[in-house]
């Protein structure tokens, strides 16, 4: 069997091991390739591992030979499932490998916006504190997350654990899952509201959504006015779930706080996004997935999945059916 992986950098960029793969056939690895090499690339392989490679309808029906795609990632709207369906092509992907990783990087960006961490610690390396007239100095209001109101939209694995950390500082917590009915509650006993009612009365909104034709553009101009001035917005998610130019008016406006996003529209982003230069936005660079321990499960999983597929048994199975169950999943609280 001929393995072709397409861009296995990020998962990969030398500090794991490959060799669990390569045991299970021949096995061709390339740190990225661009779209117009892909079909080239993957001529004559029968299975496929992607990350952000699209794989389109024309991509695939001009692969006769492709029995399997393995995404290495959990989200999958890179590959034109309906069309793999068709063709007989398994596609999987790897849920919940990121879970602790994702909702630890949510608190980073965070703490950073209410305590201005990074920004302080620069200013003492570059003398701001050796000058300083008093024992102490800082740049901003420090803000206390005790008693913060977070509002949590999606409530899937991540959301809930957002929560469970989110509690430890003493945060109140209350989640939507986009058909919340009022005053409903999650198994874990957090209040479940409708979406704009919780924009309204939460201190800090964090995302937790796939992305879909449902979430595209969720946090529009409209609904980011339904937001506290004071309040911060967080995705850790999928950047096409913020509308860039309305967030970054909102904060150029005051309108916002602040704002902590690991994810953008345009990745990587042209360096005259809108929300590069907002003021009170810390941007970080898709990374919050990306811990040692995270891509080791994930890389584990992905051979796994690979290995079940050969044994006549496959696993974590992407379908039009299990996209919609994906869905279903992460906005009605389940893992």
């Amino acid at each position: 069997m001929r393995i072709v992986v397409l861009d296995g950098a990020t998962l990969n960029p030398g500090d794991l091991d490959w060799s669990p793969l390569r045991a299970l056939g021949e096995c061709t690895l390339h740190d990225r390739t661009p779209q117009a090499a892909v079909t080239t690339r993957a001529r004559g392989a029968d299975a496929l591992l992607v990350n952000k490679v699209f794989l389109p309808a024309a991509t695939l029906r001009a692969l006769p030979e492709l029995r399997y795609v393995g995404v290495l990632a959990t989200g999958f709207d890179r590959v034109d499932i309906a069309v793999a369906r068709e063709r007989g092509i398994v596609v999987t992907n790897v849920p919940a490998y990121g879970t602790e990783s994702v909702a630890q990087a949510v608190f980073a960006l965070l703490l950073e916006l209410v305590c201005h961490t990074g920004q302080h610690a620069a200013g003492v390396r570059a003398g701001r504190w050796s000058r300083s007239e008093d024992f102490c100095y800082w740049d901003a209001p420090l803000i206390e997350l005790a008693g913060l109101l977070l509002g949590v939209v999606g409530f899937g694995a991540i959301g809930q654990a957002v929560a469970r950390i989110a509690r430890g500082f003493g945060m109140r917590v209350v989640a939507s899952d986009l058909r919340a009915m009022r005053g409903a509650a999650a198994p874990d006993g957090t209040k479940r509201l409708p979406l704009d009612e919780l924009l309204a009365a939460s201190d800090v909104v964090s995302l937790h959504l796939p992305l879909t034709k449902e979430t595209q553009g969720l946090m529009s101009a409209q609904r980011i006015a339904c937001m506290k001035p004071s309040a911060y917005l967080l995705n850790t998610a999928r950047g096409g779930l913020v509308d860039s130019e309305a967030l970054a008016a909102a904060l150029r406006n005051g309108r916002l706080a602040g704002a902590g996003l690991d994810v953008l529209d345009v990745e990587p982003p042209p360096a005259d996004h809108p929300l590069l230069s907002a003021p009170r936005c810390i941007v970080t660079p898709h990374v919050a997935w990306a811990t040692t321990a995270a891509r080791q499960r994930l890389l584990d999983a992905v051979i796994e999945n690979l290995r079940a597929w050969l044994a006549g048994n496959p696993r974590n199975v992407v379908s039009e059916d299990s996209a919609r169950e994906t869905l279903n999943r992460a906005v009605n609280r389940e893992p």
